[in-house]
């Protein structure tokens, strides 16, 4: 890392920077539409829409592999499991109640607070530097690998956990839900022949 000041690229942006800028505007504006709409489908439609927007920056910045790991598991894989979710529990197409949140106004103050806090960290952190990337090495599979199972591979072992736990909540519910819905048609048949034969 060198300082910003001194880069002559700082005050300006390559073309690379400039879609970089477009498409993080993009994913921020599908991320903000998957949390408001009502429709959970549609919702998770956007939200394919946010993580390939994110794939899309990891490939602006020379990272492929991790691009396609974005692809692969979270665009392939997580938006899958939940569409499995929604269709599991009978989940709604059009719009749902549920969805309709009644507390959206702390809601936003929270989201706002979060997203405050995390910028401020960030422009501090970064505030005199400028990183140069490297393809050959920060996008590098050895590189991540190291990096995610030595010092990340706790939090990546509880996401697999949680994930998993996820998708046998979902065939539960659905099991459920249907084992009553059968009951109860069972019963509505044997009353139905009840009266048939008094």
């Amino acid at each position: 890392m060198t300082l910003a000041a001194g880069h002559p690229g700082f005050l300006s942006p390559t073309g690379v920077e400039v879609v970089f800028l477009l498409v993080g505007l993009v994913t921020l504006g599908a991320a903000i539409v998957t949390v408001t709409t009502r429709q959970l489908v549609h919702a998770a439609l956007w939200l394919v829409a946010a993580l390939g927007g994110v794939a899309v920056e990891y490939l602006l910045l020379t990272a492929e592999f991790i691009a396609w790991v974005q692809v692969l598991i979270y665009v392939g894989s997580v938006v899958v499991l939940l569409l499995f979710g929604l269709m599991l529990t009978r989940a709604p197409i059009g719009r749902s109640p549920d969805a309709d949140a009644t507390r959206r106004w702390p809601a936003l103050v929270v989201a706002l607070a979060a997203a405050g806090t995390l910028v401020t960290v960030v422009v501090d952190a970064f505030r005199s530097t400028w990183v140069e990337v490297d393809g050959a090495v920060a996008g590098a599979s050895k590189v991540t690998g190291v990096a995610l199972f030595r010092h990340w591979v706790l939090p990546f072992e509880a996401l697999s956990v949680l994930l998993l736990a996820a998708l046998v909540g979902a065939i539960v519910l659905s099991r459920r839900s249907g084992d009553g819905a059968g009951r109860t048609g069972g019963r509505r048949a044997d009353e139905r022949g009840g009266k048939g034969r008094s």
